[in-house]
């Protein structure tokens, strides 16, 4: 068995800084990419994982993680989270779910289907996750504003 790679912690933060890319990183420390994953991690350099397990409740067939619903769900959840993202992914996110809910709509998801618009039946679980969206923003906006004032 071979001894553990180093990764000496001020030198990762200097090269991540400097705009390294994490496969470039791997092999500069010779570690594996998920290493410099759990070394950045470790020392503050990485961006907290986000968990979209509440917006995107199914387990997912991998074929239909890429696409509109599930993007705009995890976008959607990002927000919700304090992530940063693109104004227009969370412009487009936001559309889509005003759209849904102005419309009576959910999403639902069958694995051999994929996702699929349905009437609203009880609680609409798209309003749930785009009022979580809307309340971040809203909360970051008057940050921004006190922040500013």
């Amino acid at each position: 068995m071979g001894r553990k790679a180093h990764i000496d912690r001020e030198e990762l933060g200097r090269l991540v800084a400097s705009g390294w890319s994490n496969a470039r990183l791997a092999a500069h420390f010779g570690v594996t990419e998920s290493g410099i994953l759990q070394a950045k991690r470790s020392v503050g350099l990485a961006r907290p994982m986000l968990d979209h397990s509440r917006a995107i409740p199914w387990k997912l067939n991998r074929v239909h993680n890429q696409t509109g619903p599930a993007t705009n769900l995890r976008n959607l959840s990002t927000v919700a989270q304090g992530g940063e993202m693109a104004q227009t992914k969370i412009n487009t996110a936001l559309r889509w779910a005003r759209r849904l809910v102005d419309n009576g709509l959910d999403v639902s998801y069958r694995p051999e289907l994929g996702f699929y618009e349905t009437p609203v039946t009880g609680n609409s679980h798209v309003e749930s996750v785009l009022g979580d969206a809307l309340e971040a923003l809203e909360r970051r906006e008057k940050e921004q504003a006190s922040g500013d004032g």
